[in-house]
């Protein structure tokens, strides 16, 4: 008993024994969800990730009216019934949700914390698991993500890029505050595309996060880029890898903004990239806005975000012929098929390779009747 009450999250650790409760029931569940907080903890997953369960755990009890230990699989019904028809939520979104009351729910359930005892004693009853394979939903494919998200084309990117450009002059030109965030940022959104950079990983770059490629002289102080910042796994920290420079003309724009424009915005001493007017480094929601209105005031597709200088990166890599192993590395994707799901080939690149393919086939059928000739 002593070994399963000091194990983090047991109930022990959280309700004194022999105490009498106010409000039992209201109380219990506090505890529940505050034990549930310290065993996640202890796996050493990122506060985020637990603060966004948390979450979906209060939610789910407000929608049941009921505490856990008088859930049932049928109010997971009635709740996932609300959250698609009613609240249109994503199918990832709402598999997420009933992933956390399943979690809870096996957290509750493990003999190792005391939930079932305690719960026994103060209410008679004990929490049971309510989220199973027959009524929750099922990660059936490898991306579930909206399907309208897709790769800017060409000329879609050199549109972008010209007038986020455009607006640093019109904005200089009238004499007005904000041109140099907005240089910034356009800075940001190339050398996001120039690298294959997620949203995270673009804004959390440094100065120092830039060196040089032995293999590649003329890419100078800009020949590889290192992300700290990368997408995590579960329990892990961000994970590093090294992105080389492709293009030309991105060593250019950065130098141009590391020497030239960044000294007049970035605060004494401010090791970031791209350091903002009120704060050391840009925030995402500034990104965000920036990206929606340029991409707006174009009349561009609505599906096109910041992640699709991502996937525009992947796919001109390999229309341009790259090894495919190649930019899954420089990607940090650890499994090909994930990069396989970033790449939208274009419909230029799709009929050029069919028009060579039929060339080619023609060229070798009309060779044995030349040579008969």
């Amino acid at each position: 008993m002593a070994d399963r009450e000091s194990v983090a999250g047991a109930a022990g650790l959280h309700l004194v024994a022999g105490v009498p409760l106010l409000r039992a029931d209201e109380q219990v569940f506090a505890a529940m969800l505050e034990g549930w907080t310290s065993q996640q903890a202890a796996r050493n997953l990122a506060a985020g990730t637990v603060e966004g369960r948390v979450r979906a755990v209060r939610a789910f009890a407000r929608h049941a009216e009921a505490f856990p230990w008088a859930w049932t699989a049928q109010m997971v019904d009635e709740w996932c019934t609300d959250l698609r028809a009613v609240r249109n939520l994503r199918r990832s979104t709402l598999r997420n949700y009933q992933e956390a009351v399943r979690l809870f729910c096996t957290y509750l359930t493990d003999p190792a914390y005391g939930w079932p005892d305690r719960c026994e004693q103060q209410f008679g009853t004990h929490p049971v698991q309510i989220c199973h394979e027959w009524n929750t939903a099922v990660h059936a494919q490898q991306s579930e993500s909206d399907p309208g998200k897709r790769a800017f084309t060409l000329d879609e990117l050199q549109a972008f890029f010209d007038h986020a450009d455009e607006q640093v002059s019109r904005i200089r030109a009238a004499g007005r505050k904000g041109w140099l965030p907005a240089f910034r940022d356009a800075v940001l959104f190339k050398v996001a595309y120039s690298y294959g950079l997620r949203r995270r990983e673009v804004r959390m770059l440094d100065l120092a996060d830039f060196g040089r490629n032995p293999h590649g002289p003329e890419f100078g102080d800009y020949g590889v880029c290192q992300v700290r910042f990368g997408k995590a796994s579960k329990g892990s920290p961000p994970k590093r890898r090294g992105v080389l420079t492709v293009w030309t003309w991105t060593p250019e724009i950065l130098a141009e903004w590391v020497e030239e424009f960044r000294p007049l915005l970035a605060p004494q001493d401010c090791p970031a990239l791209w350091p903002s007017e009120r704060a050391p480094r840009v925030a995402l929601t500034q990104i965000n806005a920036r990206f929606s209105t340029y991409r707006d005031a174009l009349g561009l597709d609505p599906a096109l975000d910041v992640h699709s200088l991502r996937r525009s990166y992947v796919t001109h890599l390999i229309e341009d012929g790259y090894d495919a192993l190649f930019v899954q590395q420089q990607v940090g994707h650890e499994h090909a098929s994930t990069t396989a799901i970033y790449t939208c080939v274009s419909s230029d690149f799709r009929t050029r390779t069919l028009r060579r393919a039929l060339d080619q086939t023609l060229a070798a059928a009309l060779t044995p009747t030349e040579k008969a000739r």
